[in-house]
């Protein structure tokens, strides 16, 4: 019995059955673009952790950091005796976000958390109550963002009643509305919302510049600037969820910025700190500061030894110019990508942005999904030692999201590994 096989027989033991796992296998180190398991077999990674690992595990920056705060202190509750790193993660996240207006930022845990709090902030600043999400949306696993979420399994299902005043209407889904332009897919959504909701009760529209569970759906040119100056005018908060897309990810620091759109407020967590929990949301300075005092906040929120990483990270982007790091790794797939499309009848699509990359499998000849050849790929992938993730509303997207620190070499490995399970 492998030294995997044992840790998963005391797995079954203490570990609830709902939480899943992608590979059978028992982490017991990382770096770069490779994890090694428990039993010395090397991974290739094409998952960062769900796009969290972007400057890489154990990036030498943010083990420095967390040592080093770890030694000073490990935690005090910035809301009770506060400290300089918390704020200096805000004024970053100020200065790198999208926009030109004085901002302001807070910090929690997790991505479902900023979520959360954004709609917070966005109904306490408006006074209303309403917040419209898209088609294939992904928010998250607490009550409130399973109900922004769209899939139900296994998200949603049987974990209702959600929180209510949430509406759904459709999202700019090139390959499958006919290659519909931003602009005029916009314009259905708006009129949706406008005959369905009504303007005025719109406290926040929500919505992934560049969709993550949902299929890694890239909407067409157009699409999210029409919505952005529809909410301006309709005097909604628009909320970018930056949570997979953030922090260099897709050519950028953020997504938003491939079309120049300034949303009021963004939601942060994923590649902010190296792969500790940090999550945030920054936005305009008259929304953020509308909320009382104490209405925003948490136990753990903005955690030092987190905040260390975060500072840590983000350096470790600049230096590195890790944007551009994601810009050549994704012409390097995208070219590999669509070359192994090209011979297979099976891909519809491939699609994405720097290094957030996607196949589509469909039935050959159809648009009809395939989810069971998606997830043989992947298992493919697998059993030669490249992890890789499946997502989309139908289970039939493969993604890639190696770390933006991979080699060329470990990158090219990975690619025939995959053009392999193409077959």
């Amino acid at each position: 019995m492998t030294t995997s096989e044992e840790l998963h027989k005391r797995r079954v033991e203490a570990v609830a059955r709902g939480v899943g796992s992608t590979v059978p296998a028992y982490v017991d180190r990382a770096g770069g673009g490779t994890i090694t398991d428990v039993d010395g077999r090397e991974w290739i990674d094409f998952a960062a952790g769900i796009a969290v690992t972007n400057v890489g595990n154990s990036a030498p920056r943010v083990v420095e950091a967390v040592r080093a705060q770890a030694e000073r202190f490990t935690h005090t509750c910035f809301m009770i005796a506060p400290y300089e790193s918390y704020v200096a993660v805000c004024e970053q996240l100020n200065a790198l976000t999208p926009g030109g207006f004085e901002k302001r930022s807070a910090l929690f845990n997790s991505g479902a958390e900023a979520v959360e709090n954004a709609v917070k902030v966005a109904r306490h600043a408006t006074g209303r109550p309403a917040v419209v999400v898209f088609d294939h949306a992904y928010h998250g696993r607490t009550n409130l963002t399973m109900a922004l979420t769209a899939k139900n399994m296994p998200y949603k299902h049987r974990f209702g009643p959600f929180a209510g005043e949430v509406y759904r209407v459709p999202m700019s889904y090139p390959l499958r509305d006919g290659g519909l332009d931003g602009a005029i897919a916009a314009a259905r959504s708006i009129e949706m919302i406008e005959k369905q909701v009504g303007a005025e009760n719109v406290a926040a529209l929500l919505i992934e510049p560049i969709q993550g569970e949902g299929g890694f759906v890239v909407p067409a040119p157009g699409f999210l600037p029409a919505l952005r100056e529809w909410a301006t005018a309709a005097g909604v908060v628009f909320v970018a969820d930056e949570i997979q897309t953030g922090f260099c990810r897709t050519g950028y620091w953020f997504a938003c910025e491939h079309e120049g759109v300034q949303p009021d407020l963004i939601t942060l967590a994923k590649g902010i700190a190296g792969g500790l929990p940090l999550a945030a949301v920054t936005g305009r300075a008259d929304l953020m500061d509308a909320v009382h005092v104490g209405g925003l906040g948490g136990t753990y929120g903005g955690n030092p030894i987190a905040c260390a990483a975060a500072l840590a990270s983000m350096e470790t982007m600049r230096e590195l110019d890790l944007a551009a790091a994601a810009r050549r790794i994704g012409a390097v797939m995208g070219e590999r990508l669509r070359a192994t499309a090209a011979g297979d009848p099976r891909v519809a699509e491939v699609r994405g942005r720097g290094a957030m990359l996607a196949v589509e499998i469909v039935q050959p000849g159809t648009l009809t999904p395939d989810p069971a050849a998606t997830a043989a790929i992947s298992a493919a992938c697998h059993a030669a030692g490249l992890l890789t993730l499946t997502c989309g509303t139908y289970g039939n997207v493969l993604r890639f999201l190696p770390p933006l620190v991979i080699s060329d070499d470990e990158l090219g490995r990975g690619l025939d590994i995959l053009a392999a399970a193409f077959g």
